[in-house]
């Protein structure tokens, strides 16, 4: 630590040494694992990316011509929600289209709030901005054509199921590459964008 190796470096030199020593004690080679008990320093946790505004609006006000037209109001009603609301990942893949009994989460559009559940199976309430309201509307439009009348995700994919975490996490990705972004943009940086926009 003290020639200048980073904590992180050490927490791995560490990890490849206790499994080398693990190893040694099973074959018999040694009788004590002599970096079982060293700890390596605390790592910083670095603070989370967020993008600049311009990045955040640009990837917001993006618009692929060429996509399909569901998949478009799609995406940009996730980026909305996502960007405007803070939500998290799993928060808007647990939306349904109403509020029930058994919904995880739900968006009022007339009241601006989404209700959704939380880390911890927490409720929340979170304000919608007219923006997402307004890619809400438009995406239900197209939703409700080609969704099946038993699926009750708000967002769905091409087979008509719930639209997965991996999935969204691709389709913002390379909706941020269609927009020129410099660098993918992943759900996580949406949030942090939010909170400190």
């Amino acid at each position: 630590h003290s020639g200048g190796r980073s904590a992180r470096g050490i927490a791995l030199i560490l990890s490849g040494w206790r499994g080398l020593y693990v190893w040694l004690g099973r074959q018999g080679l040694i009788e004590h694992n002599p970096v079982q008990d060293v700890r390596a320093p605390k790592a910083g946790k670095p603070l989370p990316k967020a993008l600049g505004v311009d990045d955040a609006v640009q990837l917001a006000t993006h618009v692929q011509e060429d996509d399909d037209p569901r998949l478009e109001a799609r995406d940009r009603c996730i980026t909305e929600l996502l960007y405007g609301c803070g939500l998290r990942i799993g928060e808007l893949v647990g939306l349904d289209v109403a509020a029930s009994g058994t919904a995880r989460g739900w968006i009022d559009p007339q009241a601006g709030e989404a209700h959704v559940l939380g880390k911890g199976s927490k409720r929340r309430i979170v304000p919608v901005g007219t923006l997402a309201v307004a890619a809400l509307r438009a995406w239900l439009a197209l939703r409700d054509q080609h969704a099946p009348a038993t699926q009750v995700a708000l967002f769905i994919g091409w087979r008509g199921t719930r639209l997965g975490a991996q999935s969204v996490w691709q389709r913002l990705r390379t909706r941020s590459l269609q927009a020129g972004l410099a660098a993918p943009v992943h759900p996580h940086m949406l949030r942090h964008s939010f909170a400190s926009h």
